[in-house]
């Protein structure tokens, strides 16, 4: 039953899906995408803007009412562009940030860094760059949802030839830690704090490669959606990498991609729609139970039909193990002989299942002297000698088979 139903899940979003991101979704969405390649006193970085393109077209796939997308951005322009975005967020529901390119930690603090810094000296972080906490004060209008992806936790290109004017000021790897003073936030770092994320050698970053893939799954609640991507970029980095997300969210789904719409059910209140009947509005709950079921039935089939509906996502990884360990087992076990088929001793007085009951004997016959079998529909038995094995062929219901009387 569920994996018809998630077929038609399929089929649904496919024919939909303008529709459904259109419709049943009425929040509106804005996103600012950042991505600065082209560094003019930093080595280039290939993948930024290839990112920050791939997640423009995603959310604007996505149904997303408002998408900033800015590359190679200096910091008056970085400023100037944070200042304009605000007025989307003031009347939003969701609010996005990704940002590609270096950053840096900084005496504690987080900061994007322009394409045209030099960052010369420390003093010279606050007017050549941009904080994330100027960031997170700018989405704190949004209603539901003030989300902030960094894919910028490469190494820094100025720590070693900035120069120090106060010695107590910290300049370390990677990002810092931080905690999001407003609720519904969240901050995702590709990697987690004190730690270097690689920039990749395809087109886009591990990171963003596994956020195209995950984080637009329709209905999927952004916590399962980021645990996804932490997972692909460990697996993709041979655990170097591990994407780390700060701040907290409530207790209901909170998802980028709505799930899909209900289907208009019959003019007629008398008539109930039958459950099961359209598209799931908790796909990843579908997916659980597809799952759940499949294990209960255990076999390599079993997993195949599993894995012919959902060939990605966490659970088809454990349904690709459960695959594996079947394997491994079915490999183990030593090549079974076919056992023959049960030989059925033969009798003189013994009448065939379906031979008809004109044929069967109505007198008791006695057996010679080696023992014989005798065998109706309750079974077979031994007839000793000095037994007779009378037929029930005058019994209703009884014909074929025997009572064995001895003396």
């Amino acid at each position: 039953m569920f994996f018809k139903t998630s077929i038609f899940v399929v089929s649904f979003l496919a024919a939909a899906l303008l529709a459904m991101v259109g419709e049943a979704f009425a929040d509106k969405r804005v996103a600012l995408i950042i991505g600065n390649s082209a560094y003019k006193h930093a080595p280039a970085l290939p993948n930024p803007a290839n990112d920050a393109a791939a997640m423009s077209v995603l959310l604007r796939t996505a149904g997303f009412d408002v998408i900033e997308a800015r590359q190679n951005l200096s910091v008056t322009e970085i400023r100037r562009v944070l200042r304009d975005f605000t007025d989307n967020v003031r009347d939003a529901d969701i609010a996005v940030v990704f940002y590609a390119g270096h950053g840096m930690e900084f005496d504690g603090t987080n900061y994007l860094i322009p394409v045209d810094a030099k960052l010369e000296r420390d003093v010279d972080v606050e007017d050549e760059t941009v904080s994330v906490d100027r960031l997170a004060k700018m989405l704190e209008p949004a209603k539901r949802l003030r989300l902030i992806i960094l894919d910028a936790c490469r190494d820094n290109p100025f720590s070693k030839t900035m120069k120090r004017t106060l010695g107590t000021r910290a300049l370390s790897r990677g990002l810092a830690k931080v905690e999001p003073t407003s609720s519904d936030t969240l901050i995702a770092f590709a990697a987690k704090a004190g730690s270097t994320a690689s920039d990749g050698s395809g087109e886009n970053s591990p990171f963003t490669t596994a956020l195209l893939k995950n984080i637009a799954v329709p209905g999927l609640d952004l916590r399962i959606a980021f645990g996804r991507v932490r997972d692909d970029v460990m697996k993709n980095t041979n655990n170097k990498q591990e994407p780390f997300v700060y701040g907290s969210l409530g207790g209901t789904t909170v998802a980028l991609v709505p799930p899909p719409a209900e289907p208009a059910g019959p003019s007629s209140s008398s008539i109930a729609a039958p459950p099961m009947l359209g598209p799931s509005t908790n796909p990843a709950a579908d997916i659980r139970k597809d799952y759940e079921l499949a294990a209960q039935i255990g076999t390599k089939e079993a997993w195949e039909a599993f894995l012919s509906i959902h060939k990605i996502g966490l659970y088809a990884d454990y349904a690709r193990s459960q695959m594996a360990k079947l394997n491994t087992e079915e490999a183990k076990k030593p090549n079974q002989p076919t056992a023959p088929a049960p030989r059925v001793p033969q009798s003189t007085t013994e009448t065939p299942r379906s031979a008809p009951k004109a044929e069967t004997p109505k007198t008791s016959a006695a057996t010679s002297g080696r023992n014989q079998i005798v065998c109706g529909k309750t079974g077979c038995q031994e007839v000793k000698p000095g037994c007779t094995a009378t037929p029930l062929h005058t019994v209703p219901g009884m014909g074929g088979d025997w009572i064995v009387a001895c003396k």
